[in-house]
């Protein structure tokens, strides 16, 4: 299909560059809310007491993994949806928004059950007390009965992604959290509920933001998605899962890493740790923007593939690239020079800050590695390719870093920050993996006339 009749096309090959900044900001914006969810239930729940926190922490890791599926059944509807949209297939779009809604509630009713059959022996595994594992069962409890809500509002929200609308999910984020802010002391404090009234209110907010999705996906897509256009297809149902479950592993396999590696460094001591913390919570302020970039980048990789235009397709994933690794450059220059000064915004205590201020400055010769790993990911995403980023990440944190990080801790007992370049080594074997699946993938393309 020509590009003069296919709308959804023009908004991306008129000006890429511009295209790419537009969709990024937005989801920038969406992801520091996403993030903000979880430090309001925190600041609430941490008036309450040691044990509803200890609860609380508990329980990140169990949300964290429903987070994870539910992101990543988003990026397989996200992919889908762009690449029938590129192609001009608006029915086959449609259709693909209601099995990609279908299959996200699929997936949530599996992990509602997961979370209430092995809820409490997890937490006994992790070594919560009887005390705090009640408050932890209680609060997951509720917030699992969540994802029947979480599910289908991020389903929707990608859909608007995909049709270049990064706006209108953001707007959707923002209400959620907003009454959640409002709900929290509310049903915390003033009702009396503690700890289940803060996974009551996340839930109400869930349901706003749910019903507002809805609402968005009848009144304001561009795309006009009907119970008459579901026509029932394993094939695509296989496809979702197929991008959305290898996607999902890839963030879980982050969370099990960190673990390994906090255990790894708990021998060094109290500062050491708290460092290690501090670093992190900056690695994060960096790699929210570079991911921003990657999603955009995601949504226009699947249009332009879909709509044959391999010219436009090779070029974004170079400029998406440059714009990453420049901005992992500038941001690795500052915190080597002035790693005090930014660490600083987080503490004031003397001892993590000089662990945190040596170690930063190793941490940062990953942030182009990093950069290149992110983008070139999403890149894969874009054209129906979820494994190559399960296995690049397998490979980066449990084949390299996390062994040898085990080598220069467990068994040599070198300085902390080797785990820095047991990191550092990780990143640079993805880096490479990715930039050599990602030219393997890109020549099998044919090439623009």
């Amino acid at each position: 299909m020509g590009d003069a009749i296919n709308p959804h096309l023009e908004q991306f090959a008129r000006a890429p560059r511009r295209a790419l900044f537009r969709l990024a900001g937005p989801t920038l914006l969406a992801t520091i809310v996403q993030t903000l969810y979880n430090l309001v239930d925190t600041a609430y729940i941490g008036r309450l007491g040691a044990a509803p926190l200890a609860a609380l922490t508990f329980s990140f890791p169990l949300f964290f993994t429903l987070v994870s599926f539910n992101v990543g059944m988003g990026v397989g509807l996200n992919s889908i949806l762009s690449r029938r949209l590129g192609a001009g297939r608006r029915e086959a779009a449609a259709n693909a928004v209601l099995h990609g809604i279908a299959a996200s509630l699929f997936c949530a009713t599996v992990l509602f059950l997961a979370v209430e059959i092995f809820l409490v022996p997890l937490f006994s595994l992790l070594g919560a007390t009887a005390a705090v594992r009640e408050l932890a069962c209680e609060y997951m409890r509720v917030i699992a009965a969540g994802v029947f809500l979480m599910f289908p509002m991020y389903a929707i929200n990608s859909t608007f992604a995909a049709q270049g609308d990064t706006l209108t999910p953001m707007k959707i984020q923002f209400l959620a959290l907003l009454l959640n802010l409002v709900l929290d002391p509310l049903f915390i404090f003033v009702f009396g509920l503690g700890i289940r009234g803060a996974a009551l209110a996340t839930n109400l907010a869930l349901a706003a933001g749910c019903g507002s999705a809805l609402y968005c996906l009848k009144t304001r897509s561009r795309l006009r998605v009907r119970p008459a256009d579901w026509h029932f297809s394993p094939a695509l149902v296989r496809e979702v899962f197929a991008i959305g479950l290898p996607a999902s592993l890839t963030m879980l396999l982050m969370a099990f890493y960190m673990m390994g590696i906090n255990r790894l460094v708990a021998g060094y001591g109290t500062d050491t740790i708290a460092a290690l913390g501090l670093v992190t919570r900056l690695d994060s302020a960096v790699i929210i923007p570079m991911v921003a970039i990657a999603i955009a980048l995601l949504t226009m990789v699947g249009t332009f593939s879909g709509a044959g235009r391999i010219d436009l397709l090779r070029a974004i994933i170079r400029f998406a690239l440059s714009v990453n690794i420049a901005f992992a450059l500038i941001c690795a220059l500052l915190f080597f020079y002035c790693p005090e000064l930014v660490l600083g915004i987080f503490t004031n205590d003397p001892g993590p800050l000089a662990k945190a201020s040596a170690y930063l400055r190793l941490e940062v010769l990953s942030f182009p590695f990093t950069a290149i790993t992110i983008t070139i990911n999403r890149s894969l995403q874009g054209l129906g390719l979820s494994l190559p980023g399960l296995v690049i990440n397998l490979t980066r944190l449990f084949l390299v870093s996390l062994p040898l990080a085990a080598l220069f801790t467990l068994v040599c007992h070198y300085d902390f920050r080797l785990v820095a370049i047991a990191a550092l080594s990780g990143n640079l074997t993805a880096a490479t993996l990715a930039l050599l699946w990602l030219a393997r993938v890109l020549k099998r393309l044919p090439r623009a006339d």
